[in-house]
């Protein structure tokens, strides 16, 4: 029996042929011509005017962070499931994240529950678009406004989505991308920070590369990490750029057939399929398991695992990471969509590499099992 992963790639584009071109001219350190059409392009496709290539997502939101000046004592909002990067780039710089509970349908934080959390101490709303559809980015941009936050835009998982038509990447000061192998456009490992703001993009590409001086590369006024970008990873991102809208609707397109297949089985919560603002993408597309249903999705992955299908849990929630409770953070505080989404949500395999036969052995898993816990509720 096969394994069919969570995620697979699709890397039979122009990968090779740049890859190759990279080898040959020697340039495959961060300083190659690929790396600058990537960031051109990249922000080009997501109307920004300036693209700053780094390491990967994390170390792009904690550029971004950091450039827009938050530190030590400063609230910064954001969800509470979502992956723990969001909130070590906050708390990384002494600052404190603010949590936000999930809408159930979305899985997106609740917007509407913003406003009770803004405090004196807020400086900014980290808005993280999670999974394949948009948060409603327009409510959060009119906060923002009315209490003069920045607005710092997570749209890792939000290649060639929009909301109300503009690119995902597009909105508050400043945004950020990953290119981790799951994602629409895949590097390996890599990420990009995109601003229209010239000053803070500048502040981005020092941060980015140990805060070397234009004039003085070796005398230092202030502090960073390495967080470059190669030559060799750009060449394989251009390659994916170019077919990012196929994937999106190769991604569209799995998405409907795991809907129309898994529609009527009972106790599952499928994706919402469009909003007011945005269709949904699939980046991945993921279930929840429904109250009535007899098992959390540990068990559903590993009986899944047994069948060979690979599957992937929800994001866990901020205020119930060990880590963060250890060191006294969100103590008492209580999420109950959120906590209910990482217990009982999880993904299924929905790579740009999955076939559609490998498609339906998923479906037919998932009913098998579904059927059997049923029967386990009866009895």
């Amino acid at each position: 029996m096969d394994f069919i992963p969570v995620n697979e790639p699709l890397l039979n584009g122009n990968e090779k042929k740049y890859l190759c071109e990279c080898i040959d001219t020697g340039w495959v350190s961060s300083e190659g011509p690929f790396v600058k059409e990537f960031e051109q392009k990249m922000s080009a496709a997501v109307g920004r005017t300036y693209g700053i290539a780094v390491s990967n997502g994390t170390a792009a939101l904690e550029i971004a962070v950091r450039a827009i000046g938050i530190g030590p004592g400063d609230e910064v909002i954001m969800p509470t499931l979502t992956i723990i990067s969001c909130a070590m780039a906050v708390t990384k710089l002494g600052a404190v994240p603010v949590l936000i509970d999930s809408d159930f349908s979305t899985w997106n934080m609740d917007v509407d529950k913003i406003e009770e959390k803004i405090t004196s101490k807020t400086k900014a709303i980290l808005l993280v678009h999670v999974y394949g559809l948009p948060v409603e980015t327009e409510k959060v941009l009119e906060l923002a406004k009315k209490y003069h936050l920045k607005v710092i835009e997570d749209a890792a998982e939000m290649h060639g989505q929009t909301y109300h038509g503009k690119p995902c990447g597009s909105f508050g000061e400043i945004s950020t991308f990953s290119f981790y192998a799951n994602k629409h456009v895949c590097t390996g490992e890599g990420g990009m920070v995109v601003t229209d703001d010239w000053e803070l993009a500048q502040k981005c590409r020092s941060l980015r590369n140990l805060c070397f001086q234009p004039d003085a590369r070796y005398v230092h006024e202030a502090i960073s990490d390495n967080y470059r970008f190669t030559n060799l990873q750009a060449a394989v991102g251009l390659a994916q750029l170019e077919r990012l809208e196929e994937f999106i609707e190769r991604k569209k397109e799995m998405g409907r057939y795991y809907t129309e297949r898994l529609r009527d089985v009972r106790g599952l919560m499928l994706p919402v399929e469009k909003t007011e603002y945005a269709d949904n993408v699939y980046w991945v597309y993921g279930v929840v398991l429904e109250k009535g249903v007899l098992a959390d999705n540990k068990e559903m992955q590993q009986r899944l695992a047994k069948k060979g299908i690979g599957t992937r849990a929800f994001f866990w929630c901020m205020h119930e990471q060990p880590v963060y409770q250890n060191e006294g953070l969100f103590l008492n505080e209580k999420y109950p969509n959120a906590e209910y989404l990482a217990r009982k949500g999880f993904y299924i395999p929905s790579g740009l590499a999955l076939e559609k036969a490998q498609m339906d052995i998923v479906i037919s898993a998932i009913k098998d099992i579904m059927r059997q816990l049923e029967r386990k509720e009866i009895c």
